[in-house]
């Protein structure tokens, strides 16, 4: 593997920071940041509010206009409670797979772009690439937003933004937005003999939970059979519950997360609409027994759908690159509908599977990472022609 070697110690360095979520990620993008700094490129963070995170984006070539965007997250899911084979923080080789979390989601293609500096400073580009790496993905699509309104203001316009989610290196000019929420329930505490006078907050939020249901199977009736999405509606649903402290007391108080996920072209207002107004009369009807009941809806995340569109160069620039013909859509959500919402022609394109992420004994085959390498080179001589 010695014509990848390159790639593959970045991989193995990018594996070794633990970069879950809940964690800080800066220790990472100061090891990035000593790398460029080194090889003369400079680099801009993008920190959030108390500093224990940040962005990184970095413009290797000319500060000049048309160039393209490299984008990464770098954080990952957790690994507990997960049954791995390998240490998850130590890439292995198996079998001509790489083993390691966040080796498909997604550190590989931001360790190959990095591995690929030495060759885009000495290929002389005439327009830049542009790395921009991330916090806080993998909980609601959090960090980006302030580092891509940065490259908006500051960096000359680029003309595409590839988004290295796994994708089997298949072009994906399409994904699902996401919104979550949380739903807090407050009852009136009685003993459960006395029915008649209190209000139970789990029975409340069922009933909201079974809204939520009969949504997403109204959507499922009324789906466009030709939807290129899997499954090709908008689809919600209720992942976490907590409520009550014993059998024999009305509940006071239930909590309840839910997600939702829209298909482009349908309505995200409509559908937190409907629901927020049969909360409203959930929240009614508790009130009409004991006044201090209430239903509090706290909108945790909302990040934007992808949509298709015909005239998109990012896609025509990856599809050139990869010698498809075609595009795919996901039914994911990622980072790349931040960066269309921004006005920015995007792209999702990168090495690993999705049915790779999040699990234990993530892996991705080494075949892909020569795929990946290969994209890379030809894009960094298309910007230096």
């Amino acid at each position: 593997m010695t014509d990848i070697q390159s790639q593959l110690d970045w991989i193995s360095r990018l594996v070794a920071f633990d970069t879950t979520s809940s964690r800080s990620n800066l220790a990472l993008i100061e090891d990035v940041e000593t790398y460029l700094h080194g090889l003369g490129v400079e680099t801009f963070r993008v920190e959030n509010e108390d500093g224990t995170k940040s962005n990184l984006y970095a413009i290797v070539g000319p500060r000049t206009e048309g160039g393209v965007v490299l984008s990464g997250h770098t954080d990952v899911v957790p690994v507990e409670g997960q049954d791995w084979k390998t240490d998850p923080w130590t890439v292995e080789e198996q079998e001509g797979k790489l083993y390691g979390r966040g080796v498909s989601d997604m550190k590989s293609f931001s360790a190959i772009g990095l591995s690929l500096v030495p060759e885009m400073l000495a290929a002389g580009l005439k327009r830049p690439l542009i790395f921009a790496l991330s916090y806080d993905e993998e909980i609601g699509c959090l960090g980006a937003p302030s580092m891509i309104a940065e490259i908006a203001g500051k960096v000359p316009a680029p003309s595409a933004v590839i988004v290295g989610e796994p994708t089997m290196m298949r072009v994906i000019d399409g994904h699902k937005g996401i919104a979550s929420f949380r739903v807090t329930v407050k009852g009136f505490t009685t003993h459960s003999s006395q029915t008649d006078r209190g209000v139970s907050a789990v029975e409340a939020a069922a009933k909201m939970i079974s809204k939520i249901a009969d949504m997403r199977a109204a959507r499922a009736r009324e789906a466009d059979p030709e939807s290129p999405f899997d499954p090709p509606y908008s689809t919600m649903t209720v992942n976490v519950v907590h409520g009550g402290t014993q059998l024999n007391i009305m509940a006071g108080e239930a909590v309840f997360d839910w997600d939702l996920r829209v298909v482009p072209g349908d309505s995200r207002e409509d559908i937190i609409g409907e629901f927020t107004d049969f909360a409203r009369g959930v929240e009614a009807e508790m009130r009409s027994k004991a006044g201090g009941c209430s239903v509090t809806i706290e909108q945790m995340t909302n990040a934007p759908s992808l949509s298709p569109h015909q005239d998109n160069p990012a896609a025509d620039l990856a599809k050139a690159i990869t010698g498809h013909n075609s595009t795919d859509v996901v039914a994911y959500a990622a980072e790349a509908g931040q960066f269309q919402e921004a006005g920015f022609s995007t792209v999702i394109c990168g090495p690993g599977s999705i049915d790779q992420a999040h699990q234990p004994n993530e892996f991705i085959a080494v075949d892909q990472i020569r795929e990946c390498t290969e994209f890379l080179r030809k894009l960094i001589a298309r910007l230096a022609a």
